[in-house]
This record gives C-alpha cells, structure tokens and sequence, in this order.
C-alpha cells in the first residue's frame, strides 16, 4: 500500500533547514506554499521554527506518528534516521538525500542494507536520489519535493526516473494544458518501482492516463503482466531512453544479431498496449491529446487550414502514421462551398484561403464534425495580417463543444496572442498544438490505443506440441552447443510446425540413396556443429535431380569445409527434399537479459539483416499477438500478394510464431533459434532450414 506516501495525513520532514535556498528549506516552503491540509512537522535539532512552523529534534520525539517521512540528511545520517522513524511508527518513505547506489562503491552496500531494513520492518519507500512525490488533488495539495510550484490539477499521474526531467514536465504542465494528478520522482527506485505505482494508479479514480520517463525496467515481465490489463482501461505513455543500437551484442544468428535492449523494449510496450513517445516533446504532445480529447472511431481525418502550406503537411503526417484522408462527403460539400470565395478549395485538406473568418472556422468546422464519414478534424490557423486570434479560438472552441464525441485537435502556429489562445483552449478541455506534425501524430495515437482497446483478450492457452518429445532431442549428449541440422528438423516438428522432408547421409552412396527416395529436386545442406551460416562457406547445393549430381555435390561440400573453415567438424550431408517456390520469411527466437525470449518475424532469405524488416514480441506469444507481428512488417503486401499471386496462409504463419514461442518458452536452454526459411504458401507453410543454439551449463 502506497497511501502513506501518495496521501499522507501527515509530514515530517527530516532534515528541515532554515537557510533558504537548500533542499531542506524549499521543501517545507513548498508544503505550506501550496497548501498541503495536513501537518507539517519539520525535524531539526538546531532550530525552534522553520517557516514559522514549530520544529522538533527527532522523529522520536514528535508528538504523534505520521504518515510520511520525507528524509533530507546526509547520506551517512540516513540509515540511522530510517530506523528511527521505523521506531516511531511512520507509514511511508521519501528518501531525497543521495550517495547511494548511484555513486557506486560503498553506496551500493548503503542501499542494500537501507532497502533489506525497509522491507524487513514492512515499511515503503520512495528512493533514494528522488526530488519527492506530489499530490495536486486539491483533497490532499501536497508538494513534498523542491519545485517551486505545482502543475495544475488532472488526470495525468507522473512518474520519472529523472529527477530534472520530472522537474522539466511539471514546469511545462500548465503551458501545455496537462493536468497533474500526482508525480513520483523514482531515484534509484529499490523499493518502490514503477510496477507498484502503476497497480496504485490502475483503480485510482483520480488517474485517467500514466506518463512514465524510465531509464530500465527492473521487472519487465511484470510490468508486461500489469500494463496489458491497464491499457484496456486507462492510456500508458512512456518515454524510455536508451534507443542506441551502440551497445548491442554480437550474435551468431539472424535473430540475435537483429535483437538489442531497445528491440526488447519496443516489443514490451507494443505487446502491452503502451504507447512509446520518442522525445518529451511528444510525450507532451500525446499527453495533451489524452488529456482532453475522446477517442476516434476510426483513422479518418479531415483537416481544415486557411494556408495551404501547413495543411499539406498535416496530410503528409497523417498518411505517414498510417491515417485516412478522407474524402468529404456531397452533404458537406455543398454546406461548405458557401462559406468560402471561389479560390478556396473544398476539399480534405479543407483550403478556406487566408481571408477566413471565426465565423467561417466556426461554420466549416461544425459542418466536418456533422459528417458520419470523418472521425476526428484537424483545424489549423495561422494568423494573418489582420489577426483575429482570440475570435478564431472562440470559434473552434463553440464548435468543438457542440460534438464531444470527436476529437478536434487545433493547430495554433505563431507567436502573437496565439499563447494566449492556447490557453483558452486548453480551459475548454481542447487540446492545442504549435505545429501540425504534432497534431498529426497525436490523433494517430488516440486511433491506435482504441484499436488497441477494442481487440480481444489475449488467449496463451498453450497448443497441443509433443512436449517429451522435444525434451528427448535437447537431452541428447552433444559436442558443443548447436543443434545438428536433423535434430533441428526434429524439434521443429515435434512443435506442430512443418518441416520439408529430410534425412542425414554419411557418404555419397547414402545420400544417393536418401534423394532417390524423396524423388524429384533435392538438396544437400552440410551439418556440422562449427559452422553457422552454411550458405556462406559453400555448405549448400540446390536443385540436384540426378545420382551422380547428388553424389558429386555431396563430396564437394565435404571436401571444401575444411578449407573454407578451418577446424571445422563434419558429421556428414542433410538430404533434403527441394520445397516448391513460395514466399520466404523468417521465424525466431533469442533472449535478452530480464526479458527473457524474444520471438521475432519478418520476410526471410539472404536479406533478412540487410533489410531489418522484423518485428519482435515475448514469448509466450497469443494469437492477438502472431496476428500483429504477421501483420506488421512492412513489406505485409508481399505476403497479400502483389502482381495477380494469391495470398499466403496467414493463418499458419501465426500458428508457427505461437508455437516457436511455446517452444522457447517451454525450454530456457534455447538461447537462439531461427527457421530461415519458413516458407507460406496460400495453403500452408514448411520450414526449410534452421538453427537451434543452446546456453552453456552453468559451471
């Protein structure tokens, strides 16, 4: 229970200071300031009052418990003022003072044995290294951090692993129309965590929407657990920092050497319905449009403008995000056409010329809301040289309030009187943008979580596999830790997914043998534990249709090994029957620290790398999700079929992402993975080759 900390009934503030300007100081000063209703007790042995507010020399020796403590010592002072504070029976920690882990060194022992004392004693707490916790509900008015003032109140609840960045949103809060509930700042977050705040917040009536800035996910799994059931109720904004590819480990297969930390990242919040915001800038951007508008039925956009240069760039923005311009209806036309001189286009972008008035901004915009075949508008202005700023926001507003049920989202572009306009907007519960690029982005946004809320549950009911099966072929003693090409082909069919026929031959005469009774095209693929990439070093030969084709290519693999790579063990030649021609992708598997396995998809082949065109989701993977990954690759045309071919089996293709997924959920050991390729066709699939590697036994 975090109450003690998010509504406190009660303060101390330990380590009060009557010196203006420290940390000590601003933060009773902002207690009163902003007009927290409960007590404030600061703590202070050398002083009587601080802020005129009558000071005590401990915790001990206050005249009652209290719920929160917030701790403003030095760092050595700490650990004796917690235990403290624990004897006198406070509910909740804030811990602002630092050195602890984020110095390194004798820190990080600091926090191990601060944290170990505060859960053993049942207590919680906020850092430390935090800058505090608000509460803006006008219930509670509580500012227990340094900032000068608070944002004010809405829907918005905060939390941020930087301080100067949490400082930064509430700064800007107001200008940009974001109401604050409450605001968490994290620290070093070894107690309290992210995942706690979102289960506090989930029920919260006063929360409609979270923004989170984080730094790392402790609990990934977790969090995925927590935010897939929020999201069906209230918006997830994130702002995760990190996105540089710089750090991301060599691999030896396409699925390892495609993944990184922010590919994991990525398919965390997709899979949870969180949305991602690249900058704060578009944090703010899509906290602005949660804030205040309803969601879209659909992705049909109309946008109005009196300069067609911005419009176009808001139709440029939309279409890049996925949006519809739609085409305006004959109804809407013809109430339109009226209102605008000859030169003005009435069309979507809706072009009303720079002569437009409020009253035209008015007219126009309620007649786009009145059309059943638009689901949000995008206005802009820009104020011309006899500007009517303030009549024109007016406008927009009287409009925009009369179909609630739409989302308006202005775009007010320029300087003169327009913050002024802004503001108004936002006091009318209407969002307002400085540019339509953000416009644009937001309403894809508002689209995108309601698509989000209207697909079905999840189902991770597990599919019928040969699980013992599977089991057998990974217990087999092996040299090293790669799977042979047949046991490969084994694992995969022993998790439903189909596999080309095949069979393994030790000499020529064998092979022979093997291709004469599959009939028709073969080829002959090298098995051996030391090479990864076979087409690389010669270890492939497609199309043999005849005895001595088979025989002549299977001692030209086997001889040119050893000279392509050195060392390398071969333990003989996989036949394999020859899949007829369909479309080539990719399926696979690799683990990435707390996340465990990563399932990912795209089209396959030679190219995958070079392309990149793959999506990444945990494993286990459910239906809902095989469908969003199948679908979601860029290059999803190829698979409809383009040029008169029929589409593929998408049914199939997500069945084997579900059961790859099953697969590296069910085994650990399997650290890497692909089918490449998997083979769709419009009536199935097949997986043609593979790798499977495992993780070394612990020592």
């Amino acid at each position: 229970m975090l109450t003690p900390i998010l509504r406190p009934r009660s303060i101390a503030v330990i380590g009060a200071s009557r010196r203006t300007g420290t940390i000590g100081h601003e933060t009773v000063s902002a207690l009163i300031r902003c007009g927290y209703t409960g007590p404030i007790f600061p703590v202070n042995p050398g002083a009587t009052a601080i802020c005129s507010v009558p000071t005590y020399p401990s915790v001990l020796d206050l005249p009652s418990a209290v719920d929160l403590a917030v701790v403003i010592v030095p760092k050595e002072q700490v650990q004796p003022v917690v235990e403290q504070c624990v004897e006198r029976g406070v509910g909740g920690l804030v811990v602002i003072s630092a050195g602890f882990k984020e110095v390194g060194g004798e820190g990080i022992a600091r926090e191990q044995v601060l944290t170990e004392f505060v859960r053993s004693h049942g207590i919680r707490m906020v850092g430390p290294n935090c800058m505090g916790v608000m509460n803006v509900d006008p219930a509670i008015s509580m500012n227990a951090t340094f900032a000068p003032s608070m944002p004010p109140f809405g829907g918005a609840a905060f939390m941020s692993q930087s301080g100067a960045m949490g400082l930064s949103v509430l700064d800007y809060a107001k200008e940009y129309g974001i109401g604050i509930s409450q605001f968490v700042s994290m620290g070093n977050k070894p107690d309290v965590s992210g995942n706690d705040l979102l289960l506090t917040w989930e029920h919260d009536p006063t929360v409609d929407v979270i923004l989170m800035y984080v730094e790392n996910f402790g609990n990934p799994r977790r969090f995925l657990e927590i935010a897939s059931r929020i999201t069906r109720t209230k918006p997830i904004i994130v702002v995760k920092s990190g996105r540089s590819r710089s750090g991301a480990r060599a691999a030896s297969s396409h699925t390892g050497a495609l993944a990184a930390s922010d590919t994991a990242v990525d398919a965390l919040l997709s899979q949870a319905g969180v949305l991602r915001a690249s900058s704060m800038e578009e944090l703010f951007d899509l906290a602005m449009a949660f804030n205040a508008s309803p969601l879209p039925k659909g992705k049909r956009v109309a946008v109005m403008t009196n300069a067609g240069g911005p419009g176009i760039m808001a139709a440029d923005a939309l279409e890049t995000h996925g949006m519809e311009l739609v085409e305006l209806g004959d109804e809407t036309v013809a109430r339109l056409r009226p209102l605008f001189p000859a030169e003005a286009s009435i069309r979507n972008p809706l072009d009303m010329i720079a002569s437009a008035t409020p009253t035209g901004y008015h007219e126009a915009l309620s007649a786009l809301l009145a059309d059943p075949m638009i689901d949000a508008v995008i206005p802009i202005y820009i104020p011309p040289l006899r500007a009517g700023q303030q009549e024109t926001t007016r406008a927009i507003a009287q409009a925009a309030s009369q179909h609630r049920d739409t989302p308006v989202l202005p775009v007010l572009m320029g300087l003169q009187g327009l913050p002024a306009g802004r503001a108004e907007l936002h006091e009318a519960s209407i969002p307002a943008f400085i540019f339509p690029e953000s416009a644009a982005r937001a309403v894809a946004a508002l689209a995108w979580y309601q698509a989000w809320k209207s697909r079905p549950e999840e189902d991770l009911t597990p599919l019928p596999v040969d699980r013992e099966g599977a089991r057998a072929i990974l217990d087999r003693p092996r040299d090293g830790l790669k799977l042979a090409e047949p046991e490969v082909m084994e694992l995969f069919a022993a998790y439903g997914v189909p596999v080309t026929p095949y069979a393994f031959a030790h000499s020529p005469e064998e092979a022979v043998r093997h291709a004469g009774a599959m009939g028709g095209s073969v080829a002959l693929k090298i098995v051996s534990p030391d090479v990864v990439h076979k087409t690389d070093v010669g270890g492939v030969v497609l199309g043999l249709t005849t005895p001595s084709a088979v025989a002549e290519a299977y001692q030209t693999i086997v001889d040119s090994i050893p000279t392509r790579v050195p060392g390398a063990r071969v333990d003989g030649v996989l036949v394999q029957q020859m899949a007829r021609r369909g479309r080539e992708t990719i399926v696979g598997v690799t683990r990435e620290g707390s996340f465990g396995p990563l399932v990912m998809f795209g089209l396959g082949g030679i190219l995958v790398e070079a392309l990149q065109d793959v999506v990444f989701r945990l494993a286990p993977v459910g239906g809902e999700s095989a469908r969003a990954m199948v679908q979601g690759i860029r290059a999803v045309r190829i698979l409809e079929g383009v040029r008169g071919e029929a589409s593929v089996d998408f049914a199939a293709l997500e069945d084997a992402v579900r059961r790859i997924g099953q697969l590296a959920w069910d085994f650990p050991e399997i650290s890497e993975l692909d089918i490449n390729p998997l083979v769709a066709y419009p009536d199935g699939v097949v997986a043609v080759d593979g790798r499977v590697l495992l993780t070394p036994p612990p020592m």
